[in-house]
Formats: C-alpha cells, sequence, structure tokens
C-alpha cells in the first residue's frame, strides 16, 4: 500500500453555494385579493474563500479532500483550480540522483526520506531540522535530484527547480567517488549550468560545495582534480559513515544569522 506524506501540488474543485430559488407572488388578505407584490430572490449562496497559511507544510489535506462546497443560497459559480506549493527552508540541497542528498538529510536531522540505490529515489521535497545546542534551527529540504535538461522539464527538473527558488542558500552535493561513472567536474558545471537556464539570479545565492562519498578510494584523486579545475573550496563529507558531518553543521550555523535571520 503506497503510503502519501507530502503533496506539494493538487488540483481542486471549488463549488460556489447555489442561490434560493425565490419567490413571487402577491399578497391576498381578506379584503385585498390581490393586495400587492410580495417574495424575495433566495438571498445568496456561500463563498468559498482561498487563503494562504504560511505554517502549512503540505497540501496533503487537499489531496484528500478535492472538491470544496460553499453551502447553498443565491445560484454561484464552479471553478477548477490548481493548487501549487514552494517548499520553504533555509537551505536547498542541490545535486544528481544518488550524489546522497538524502542520506545527508537522514544523518543530520530525524528526517527519513527514502534512500536508495536507483535513480530518482527522491519524488518529493523532504524538510529535515538540522537543531544545535542553542537551540538555533535550520531548515533543509532534500530535493528530487537534477540531471542536465532539468530546465526543460528532463527528470524531474520542474519539481527540482521551483522549490529550490525558496531556499536562502544552496548546498551543492557532489558524488566524488564518480559511482555513476561521471565526473565531478562536469555534475557541478552542469548543475550550475541548470540552475542559470532557469532563473539566471539562483547563481548569486550564497553556496557551499560539499564533496560526499569521501570513504571511498576512488574519491582521493577525483578530489584533487576537482580542486585544480574548478579553483573551488569543498567540504569533505561521508553521509554513509558520518565523516566531516560535524565539520559541516559548523559551516552551515553562521547562515541563521547571515542569511536566514
Amino acid at each position: 500500500m503506497k503510503i502519501i506524506t507530502f503533496v506539494d501540488r493538487v488540483r481542486l474543485q471549488v463549488n460556489a453555494g447555489n442561490g434560493g430559488d425565490g419567490c413571487r407572488a402577491f399578497r391576498r388578505d381578506k379584503y385585498e385579493p390581490e393586495g400587492g407584490p410580495s417574495g424575495g430572490d433566495g438571498g445568496r449562496g456561500g463563498s468559498v474563500i482561498l487563503r494562504a497559511d504560511k505554517s502549512c507544510a503540505s497540501l496533503l489535506d487537499l489531496y484528500f479532500q478535492p472538491i470544496q462546497r460553499a453551502e447553498h443560497g443565491e445560484r454561484g459559480v464552479q471553478k477548477k483550480l490548481l493548487l501549487e506549493m514552494k517548499t520553504v527552508a533555509d537551505v536547498g540541497l542541490v545535486g544528481y540522483p544518488n550524489a546522497g542528498k538524502s542520506s545527508l538529510v537522514r544523518m543530520i536531522s530525524l528526517a527519513r526520506p527514502k534512500v536508495g540505490a536507483y535513480p530518482f529515489t527522491t519524488l518529493y521535497p523532504n524538510i529535515g531540522t538540522l537543531e544545535y545546542e542553542d537551540f538555533k534551527r535550520i531548515r533543509v529540504a532534500d530535493i528530487p535530484g537534477l540531471i542536465k535538461g532539468a530546465h526543460e522539464g528532463i527528470g524531474l527538473g520542474h519539481d527540482f527547480l521551483r522549490h529550490i527558488e525558496r531556499t536562502h542558500f544552496l548546498l551543492i552535493v557532489l558524488d566524488m567517488a564518480g559511482t555513476e561513472g561521471r565526473n565531478p567536474v562536469d555534475d557541478y558545471r552542469n548543475l550550475l549550468e541548470e540552475l542559470k537556464l532557469h532563473r539566471a539570479e539562483l547563481l548569486e545565492r550564497p553556496r557551499m560545495i560539499v564533496a560526499n562519498k569521501m570513504d571511498l578510494p576512488e574519491a582521493a584523486p577525483l578530489l584533487k582534480e576537482f580542486k585544480r579545475r574548478t579553483r573551488q573550496k569543498v567540504l569533505q563529507i561521508s553521509a554513509e559513515t558520518g565523516l566531516g558531518i560535524a565539520a559541516l553543521k559548523t559551516a552551515l550555523k553562521p547562515i541563521i544569522g547571515k542569511y536566514v535571520g
């Protein structure tokens, strides 16, 4: 049985209430058989009001109740709507499928997104909360993997890109061991290109590069090549073993005040 825990897009049918039928008559008193007009229009029907709530984290309730009706009154209208929610998080994880984004969220928070060794394990955004000893928090979004051509809708591109728009900080997660047969340098450049083609201002967002899977022997030479070719600073981690996770948490903490406010 499929268990649905997060919904970010739902088709909704809203029905305004029907107006009353109303009536038209003449007053008939004992000595005035046609004493004057009476009646009314029946009154207005109920309205459907759509209002956003900033505390709403999913459209799950509307998913199971896709038809919303107002009470009857005066005859109104019917409309079919498409509601779409963009995930609001402080940090958005950017990376190819199987780069280790879901494993990273599981390591730094209590969120338990699905993890698997096949593309597009993450079909819906997952939000994890990174908590510090001083009770400060950072919301981290594990978003469906990005591949070349995502800005044109290839893979789950649109689902990825529309959610990343709302994040304050980007964490570029790279499979530095090249376990999928790709070079991390190419992955990095393709990721930035897809962000640029979708919305150029995304490249102006503050970001950090994370080299994941550094516990694998193939990662060290590829990391050396990556640094030489890109001249970028990289934080080394392993979401599988916990290597570098403490350093990552420390590096992310300043964004609470600097970017999140």
